[in-house]
Order: structure tokens, then C-alpha cells, then sequence
């Protein structure tokens, strides 16, 4: 039974603009790293839920903080582990992203 963090519409899902488009195959290869790829195989036919909007985000945002401390504080080491941060965030705004598109066009009236 759906919640307000897993609901999505019961329309298909809309078709994102050019941002979106380029986002897709990064957002696809995160959620297929994160073992959480959708059924249809791409969020191109799959809506993202509230919930994995917001964990993305999250994970965005530490991952960006993190990384960019981690690589200031200096040394190769720490410069490793900042490099190790930054994708995954990287990956994780992709998600948002498309998914925040599929949200914004989704309730667009024509």
C-alpha cells in the first residue's frame, strides 16, 4: 500500500527535457550500481519515488560536503577518499534530478 513517500501517479511517466535526457544514463547506472534498478530497466519509463528523491538529495549533499572537506584537509589519501565521496553524489543528484523533472513535467496541464 503506497504512502506519501512511495506514491507515484498511475500516468505514464512524462517526457523529460533536454537536461533530463542527458541526466538519464547516470541516474540509470546509479540506481543499477545501488542495486535498485526499476523493472521497466530505465527511469525513463520508471517514476522516482518522493522517498528515493529525498534519500538521493541527502546523499548528494553529504557526499558533496564530505568530498570537498576531505579533499581541502590535503595529502593523497585524503584526496582518495574525497574522490570516493564525489561519485557517488554525483550519482545520487543525477536520481533527484531526473526525478524532480519527472515531478515538475508530471504535473504540467496542457
Amino acid at each position: 500500500m503506497p504512502n506519501r513517500l512511495t506514491r507515484v501517479p498511475s500516468r505514464p511517466v512524462p517526457a523529460l527535457p533536454a537536461a533530463g535526457r542527458l541526466l538519464l544514463p547516470l541516474a540509470d547506472a546509479f540506481m543499477l550500481v545501488m542495486l535498485s534498478r526499476p523493472a521497466t530497466g530505465s527511469l525513463r519509463a520508471t517514476w522516482v519515488t518522493p522517498a528515493t528523491r529525498v534519500m538521493c538529495s541527502l546523499l548528494a549533499i553529504a557526499g558533496l560536503y564530505g568530498g570537498v572537506i576531505a579533499i581541502q584537509v590535503g595529502g593523497v589519501a585524503w584526496s582518495v577518499v574525497g574522490a570516493a565521496a564525489l561519485a557517488p553524489a554525483t550519482g545520487g543528484a543525477a536520481v533527484a534530478a531526473v526525478g524532480a523533472m519527472q515531478q515538475m513535467h508530471g504535473t504540467r496541464r496542457t
